[in-house]
């Protein structure tokens, strides 16, 4: 009996397996756990199920090609070869190719119903409703505990602070997701006052959005009278949700950019539309003047006095009344606008002790605090 080393036996072991067809090109499934995504790139974990274990090694230049990134928990399939490594007697798979378990059924239903509500319909054009250029009240369906909900919150606050936000704190992932998605759609929907109505959450895997890819979502998003602005994922993400819903955002950030105007800018807009037909009164009267200086060399002394004097009574009234109705000409008498989020205060009962408004004088502007009223 020859007397072998312990490199000689794993590297015997190794040679049997090698040497085993049915070894060099499996297929295994099972659950990822002890995943280790290593610095050289290479990616070492453990394939398990309810009876057993094996280690599994997947190379760089193996899973580059991977369009999605493992995780602990994750069940999947992978194809590879059984084999030993020599320096620590262990036998592992060498994984060549990956795949989320269920993936290839979850596309296909996605693709068969994408196609069917599309010939139904659900999708075309000419279904979707408008959406508010003005919103008061905005709707938004997603997770309470999400970043999705902070960066929504934060995007209307910036552009349009006085519209209100109302959260409806809803399961975005896992079994039940389109039942609690339609109960919130409901609840919005049937209280009469909701604009706009955001529902997304952030990225995630296939299995993760599946929630937003029901029938029976995509039919009640459909059926409900209030706009539908759909968020879900990344900008490369799409759901039966995205399809059906009044609007498209790439990302929940982009939803609430689109369901809001940006007061700043429309603030722009007008200051510079006042300082626009100011300036054409302005110029209009100009031209007048010159239109009568010119008229005046055409008649003699005795008529250029009694028309001039006319005139320039007329033209007293028609600059009267253009600097009663300019804006500037009312804040040049010492009078001042006050607003306050954005909106003039008329009455003194829209303000109330301790609120901070704004004063804007013929040249700039003034914060001030209530005192008293």
């Amino acid at each position: 009996m020859a007397v072998l080393s312990v490199l000689q036996l794993n590297e015997y072991v190794k040679g049997v397996l090698e040497d085993e067809p049915q070894l060099q090109a499996v297929a295994v499934k099972g659950e990822i756990s002890n995943f280790i995504h290593h610095r050289s790139g290479h990616m070492y974990f453990t394939l398990k199920d309810e009876d057993s274990q094996i280690k599994a090694v997947m190379f760089k230049n193996a899973n580059m090609r991977l369009q999605f990134r493992p995780k602990d928990g994750q069940k999947v399939v992978v194809m590879g070869s059984v084999s030993v490594y020599s320096p620590g007697g262990q036998y592992q798979l060498y994984v060549g190719a990956m795949k989320p378990d269920g993936v290839g059924d979850l596309y296909q239903a996605y693709e068969e119903l994408k196609k069917r509500l599309s010939e139904e319909g659900l999708f075309d054009p000419i279904h979707k409703k408008p959406l508010p250029v003005f919103p008061q009240k905005i709707g938004v369906i997603t997770s309470a505990n999400g970043a999705a909900v902070r960066d929504i919150i934060n995007v209307a606050d910036r552009r349009c602070p006085m519209a209100q936000l109302l959260l409806y704190p809803a399961q975005v992932q896992g079994a039940g997701t389109d039942e609690a998605l339609i109960a919130a759609l409901d609840y919005f929907d049937n209280r009469g006052d909701i604009d706009v109505i955001i529902i997304g959450r952030g990225g995630g895997s296939i299995e993760d959005l599946w929630g937003f890819n029901s029938e029976k979502l995509a039919r009640k998003i459909f059926a409900v009278n209030t706009p539908v602005i759909s968020a879900v994922g990344h900008e490369t993400d799409f759901t039966i949700c995205d399809f059906v819903a009044d609007k498209r955002a790439p990302t929940p950030s982009a939803a609430a950019e689109i369901a809001v105007p940006d007061l700043n800018v429309l603030r722009q807009r007008l200051d510079g539309m006042a300082e626009r037909a100011c300036g054409g009164l302005v110029g209009g009267l100009s031209e007048r003047m010159r239109r009568l200086d010119d008229a005046r060399l055409d008649y003699d002394a005795k008529n250029v006095e009694r028309l001039l004097g006319l005139k320039q009574e007329r033209l007293k009234g028609l600059a009267g009344k253009v600097n009663s109705l300019s804006p500037l000409g009312v804040l040049s008498r010492g009078y001042a606008v006050v607003s306050k989020d954005g909106r003039a205060v008329i009455d003194a009962s829209s303000v109330e002790v301790g609120d901070s408004v704004e004063i804007r004088l013929q040249k700039g502007k003034l914060k001030a605090k209530v005192e008293d009223k």
